[in-house]
């Protein structure tokens, strides 16, 4: 019997978006009681999808859906047009709205104003909810400069914008309301993470994101509807877990009520101390969006353990005092005792809202408070990573790899070498360093726009840092430094690969590509360790010295560890600015014509398992399969049925 020939993950592409499936295989091995209750989460997780789309845009919803209703009314609409209508819609989608989540830069679609209008015409006569006419007429209008106009709101986040524009008011996204950065000084928010802060009558206004009290006590807020969905589906997964879970589910259902700060602190400290078997997240989390680094995104998924690798999780953790230690930042900056993280290597079983595949790991709560305190849970996202991989093989690094000798020791180690740097970066990374006392706020709060990068590059140097330790080869983490040496080859490959992913401009506004170049830049000014390499017109990012890269590392990261201890925004925003933002555009054309030529999407986007429940003669669910749909229109236009919206 001849074995069965893997399904390839690569779905199908839309320019230079790739659609991935994402397996987790792990699911078929849970017990009914665990099936069940990541089904009710998965719910849950849908229900709180459309929430992201109004966050990125005040058009948001509004767009998705006159999009989706002309795709389910398709009739007698031209087949050209038609697939020019779905391949945007595509992209919307993968994107929770027009503008690229990588590079926060507005999208455009191939059809025009006057295609669109017919094809919304058609869908109306099709009996599509759009009508009646007069009000399509309205919505197609407002809606032009929205879809159509590059100038019109082109970046979702612009943290740094040109000719001395406000960011608040130069991002796209719906965040804010009439409010400027001036506006805010002296300005205290009670609800900083999970509100959309406008200005009326020259006072500024939260509105909460929550769904109100069932007494009536605590008023219906900003998504109230999605919330209460939510809390549906949460309250359905109640009766099928532990008993630790129960009070964290719990505890999220009284949040998504009162969205009071101080329920989401109790949430947090419930969830990491809970090590079920179905995990999962929720709520108003990254803050990535918010050029302020204040209000969080909704995102959402629910994960089964893979044990072939959580075993590697689970060493790094049990020697996070170890590495802690030995970390190269000043004593005082270091934990005496650190809550090792509840390290997970993991498959999704979904990802919603602001969640998505090109994530391959996370360490929450943020909150540097609950971190020192109770902990954290670090996830390194297995099947993100097996995907990934698995349809970007080796052609990238053939490329841009300068020496055969880099090139076989990517092929041998480069996986082992990814999930190691993820776990690390998770683990030791995010969870590392004390603050100082004297700060009475979280370190995002006093370095503000810079925080997110700084913390990122600060989690990548930690990885970085500890490849080299003879710990790892200890504890059976990597065979030998030849791993060490590929995760620094490809960390420099990156910084210029990355470059592909902007298009126009000579800035970079996404934070963790914002943290690769500040590492290899800074690395590359102060050490020489690393550095540009041209051959036969090509340009290669190439590591000349391992042991100087290291301690390049090290002094890079013993800074970034002052500048967040101690609230230092001068320092960051120099450091930054210096190294982390610019770029050279010739380079970037350079890699993209290189790209081209080796024919990989840029940019990638999931489609989850989908979880179908079997009901037996009682009514109660008797089984539930997982099934993968590998079309990304059938699954979204689901989540709308099953949302709402």
């Amino acid at each position: 019997m001849k074995p069965e020939t893997p399904v390839p993950s690569l779905v199908e592409r839309v320019g230079t978006t790739g659609f991935l499936q994402v397996q987790a295989e792990s699911f078929k091995d849970l017990a009914l009681k665990d099936k069940v209750l990541a089904y009710w989460l998965s719910m849950a997780a849908i229900a709180i999808h459309p929430i992201v789309f109004d966050q990125n845009s005040p058009c948001g919803l509004r767009i998705k859906l006159l999009l989706e209703q002309i795709l389910t009314h398709p009739q007698g609409i031209d087949p050209g047009l038609l697939r020019k209508l779905t391949d945007y819609t595509k992209l919307f989608w993968a994107n929770r709205g027009n503008r690229n989540s990588s590079t926060s830069r507005k999208f455009l679609p191939e059809f025009s104003p006057e295609e669109l209008r017919a094809a919304a015409e058609q869908a109306l006569k099709n009996r599509a909810r759009l009508g009646p006419r007069a009000r399509l007429e309205k919505e197609l209008e407002e809606l032009r400069r929205p879809i159509f106009d590059p100038e019109f709101e082109p970046m979702l986040t612009a943290k740094n914008p040109p000719g001395g524009q406000d960011p608040l008011e130069a991002s796209a996204n719906n965040l804010y309301e009439g409010v400027r950065m001036a506006d805010l000084q002296g300005f205290a928010e009670r609800y900083p993470l999970n509100s959309r802060l406008v200005k009326k009558d020259g006072k500024l206004v939260e509105q909460v994101y929550r769904a109100g009290t069932p007494d009536g006590s605590i008023l219906a807020g900003l998504y109230a509807a999605e919330l209460g969905r939510a809390i549906r589906y949460l309250k359905m997964a109640l009766p099928y877990a532990g008993a630790s879970q129960k009070k964290v589910l719990n505890d999220l259902i009284r949040y998504y009520q009162t969205g009071d700060p101080a329920d989401w602190r109790q949430f947090n400290i419930d969830w990491v101390r809970d090590d079920s078997a179905v995990d999962f997240t929720h709520g108003f989390i990254e803050v990535y969006k918010d050029a302020r680094g204040v209000k969080g995104a909704a995102q959402a998924y629910v994960t089964v353990i893979d044990a072939k690798l959580n075993r590697l999780m689970q060493g790094f953790a049990a020697n996070a005092r170890y590495f802690e230690q030995r970390a190269p930042w000043a004593e005082q900056y270091k934990l005496e005792n650190p809550h090792p993280p509840l390290a997970k290597a993991v498959e999704t079983v979904i990802e919603t809202a602001d969640f998505d595949v090109s994530t391959i790991g996370e360490n929450l709560p943020n909150e540097a408070e609950i971190h020192d305190k109770f902990g954290s849970k670090s996830f390194v996202f297995t099947s993100s990573i097996r995907a990934l991989s698995a349809a970007t093989g080796e052609k990238a690094t053939e490329e841009f790899a300068f020496s055969a000798e880099e090139i076989e020791r990517a092929r041998q180690y480069r996986e082992l070498a990814d999930n190691l740097f993820t776990a690390m970066h998770e683990v030791l990374g995010h969870g590392s360093g004390k603050m100082n006392p004297k700060l009475t706020q979280e370190p995002a709060s006093y370095l503000k726009e810079y925080y997110s990068t700084l913390e990122e590059a600060r989690a990548d140097l930690v990885a970085l840092w500890n490849f080299f330790d003879p710990k790892v080869i200890e504890i059976a983490a990597l065979p030998d430094f030849e791993v060490a040496k590929a995760a620094y080859d490809g960390e420099a490959r990156a910084a210029l690969v990355q470059l592909r992913e902007v298009p126009t401009g000579d800035t970079i506004e996404e934070d963790h590509r914002r943290g690769t170049q500040l590492v290899i830049n800074f690395i590359r000014d102060k050490t020489g360790a690393v550095g540009p390499v041209e051959r036969d017109g090509k340009t290669y990012m190439v590591v000349k010295d391992y042991e100087k890269m290291r301690q390049g590392v090290g002094l890079l990261l013993a800074e970034l560890m002052r500048i967040k201890a101690e609230g230092d925004y001068a320092a960051a925003q120099a450091l930054i600015t210096q190294y982390g933002i610019h770029f050279d555009p010739a380079w970037r054309d350079q890699v993209v014509e290189r790209y081209k030529q080796i024919d990989l999407p840029i940019f990638w986007t999931g489609i989850n398992s989908d979880l179908m429940p079997r009901y037996g003669k009682n009514g109660r669910i008797a089984d539930v399969e997982i099934v993968y749909p590998r079309d990304i229109g059938k699954q979204q236009l689901r989540y709308t049925k099953i949302a709402g919206k």
